[in-house]
């Protein structure tokens, strides 16, 4: 990351607000990567459920050697009540699909049903049904599907906890998957104070809080979680983090795999990747080479 769009995400610092996210916007725009530029093809748009959200956008080398790669599934946040897997044209999150395609992946962007019209546990909900449409359907796509690592962030992270959690899986479970990582997540609604934001999704009865968290879960995943944390992220997000490294300290003997984005804040930790000022991809194909071998 260059000085001045360091000097730049310092100033918005921990701010949370509309206009920090388009403050941070403008920043990452000019270098987001394009499928374009990456030698991506995407297929748009593909459905898999009924909701009219129930939509996937599938990224894949244009010229491809007809063998299977890992898929990165990519889970955008938005504060549970709004946010978009990205259109054509739309820098983000299409820099997310195009930049697995460069790190010899296929990337699958996924976009889910909103609160309060949806609240919990939908989003883990959709998650899950996301991964079973994979599983089905990515190898004639180029993908294998025992190679999956899902990535949420932010909202995307809480409904991929969740799916992992097996919030509202008859079966209790999650689709299997190769490993998870969680950018600036919510894995603890009490680590929260009261927040208008939050109980959109996790509800405003506080005693169901406990049976919503994914925390305990998450410490004792089976599969390999890569967790990160921005410098600037608000208090809330480091809460989040310190509740999971307690209990997977606690439960496993050791804390987990975390990569602290220096300089960052919430929003631009996934606008980096694959621009040129990206300094989370690198660890992140890293990650995703290890468990995918």
């Amino acid at each position: 990351m260059n000085g001045e769009i360091r000097r730049r995400l310092q100033v918005i610092g921990d701010t949370f607000t509309p206009a920090a996210i388009e403050t941070t916007n403008a920043l990452f725009v000019p270098g987001a990567l394009t499928p374009a530029a990456a030698g991506a093809q995407v297929l748009r748009d593909l459905a898999y459920g009924d909701h009219e959200r129930h939509r996937l956008d599938i990224f894949r080398a244009s010229a491809t050697d007809g063998g299977t790669k890992p898929v990165v599934v990519f889970v955008h946040g938005g504060g549970f009540a709004g946010g978009n897997k990205g259109g054509e044209g739309v820098p983000f999150y299409n820099n997310v699909g195009a930049w697995a395609v460069t790190r010899g992946f296929v990337g699958v962007n996924l976009t889910y049903r909103l609160a309060p019209a949806h609240g919990w546990p939908a989003g883990a909900q959709d998650v899950a049904a996301a991964l079973r449409w994979l599983r089905e359907n990515i190898g004639r796509h180029g993908g294998d599907a025992d190679r999956m690592v899902v990535i949420g962030q932010s909202a995307g992270a809480a409904h991929v906890a969740g799916c992992i959690a097996g919030h509202g899986s008859a079966g209790g479970s999650a689709p299997g998957i190769a490993a998870a990582v969680l950018i600036s997540g919510i894995y603890e609604p009490d680590a929260f104070h009261p927040n208008p934001m939050h109980e959109v999704y996790f509800g405003s009865d506080r005693a169901l809080y406990p049976m919503r968290s994914a925390v305990l879960a998450l410490a004792a995943a089976p599969m390999p979680c890569l967790f990160t944390i921005s410098e600037f992220d608000p208090p809330q997000f480091q809460r989040q983090l310190a509740a999971l490294v307690a209990a997977r300290t606690a439960i496993k003997g050791y804390c987990p795999e975390i990569l602290w984005q220096a300089g960052h804040n919430h929003f631009s930790t996934s606008m980096q990747i694959g621009g040129p000022h990206d300094t989370l991809g690198e660890g992140l194909a890293a990650f995703v080479r290890r468990t995918c071998m």
